[in-house]
């Protein structure tokens, strides 16, 4: 993945999910399409990024076919999106220290639109967080932050009582960007797979003719 900007931007790539609805089942490499989930989102996201790790728990052998870094949450237990966004910025400190920004997405969600990177960075402006909504829904782990915010990320994880993305950023300085000209059909880009309906539905989305494949 060549570099295109003056400094690189490192995707982050979400797959901790414990898949309690799917029966437990490692959500990121359940099927589909005749691939994994988190195929479709390493596709989407790569011509997106100048770099990319991938942020998981338990045995990182698993993923070794896909040939990214692995890096594991900085707390015991499962601690949600929250601790996996801070160990990707961790990553990029000790081994992308000229990138100044991560892109983070869910390994869930395999129709994320395709620019949803730049415009994210757009609207982020110099120093602010930006995040994909749709809707007047947010998507919060569809997001672009600074890697200077790691510190603060640390601090909000060791002293709040809540893991919730939301709280967080309901802290810092973040502007929400609207991808309603992505959803067709009123099919929002953001549909993530949480249910065996919700994996049937994404099998039709996948054979529609005219769907812009990853």
């Amino acid at each position: 993945m060549p570099i295109h900007r003056a400094r690189p931007l490192v995707g982050v790539l979400l797959a901790g999910g414990q898949g309690r609805r799917m029966g437990g089942v490692d959500k990121a490499m359940i099927p589909l399409g005749g691939r994994p989930l988190i195929a479709h989102a390493i596709a989407r996201l790569a011509p997106q990024v100048d770099a990319m790790v991938l942020s998981a728990n338990g045995d990182p052998a698993r993923f070794a076919q896909f040939g990214l870094p692995v890096v594991a949450d900085p707390l015991p237990g499962f601690a949600g999106p929250l601790a996996g966004i801070l160990a990707g910025m961790r990553w990029t400190r000790a081994n992308l220290p000229e990138a100044e920004w991560i892109a983070t997405t869910a390994t869930d969600t395999p129709f994320f639109p395709a620019d949803l990177a730049t415009r994210l960075l757009d609207a982020a402006g110099d120093a602010s967080i930006a995040v994909a909504r749709t809707a007047g829904r947010v998507h919060r782990v569809f997001g672009v932050f600074p890697v200077a915010c790691a510190d603060a990320l640390d601090r909000f994880i060791s002293s709040s009582a809540s893991l919730s993305v939301g709280d967080w950023l309901d802290q810092m300085s973040h502007v929400a960007v609207d991808f309603d000209d992505e959803a067709h059909g009123g099919f929002d880009p953001f549909f993530n797979i949480n249910t065996p309906d919700d994996l049937e539905k994404a099998r039709r989305r996948l054979s529609e003719p005219g769907l812009q494949k990853d």
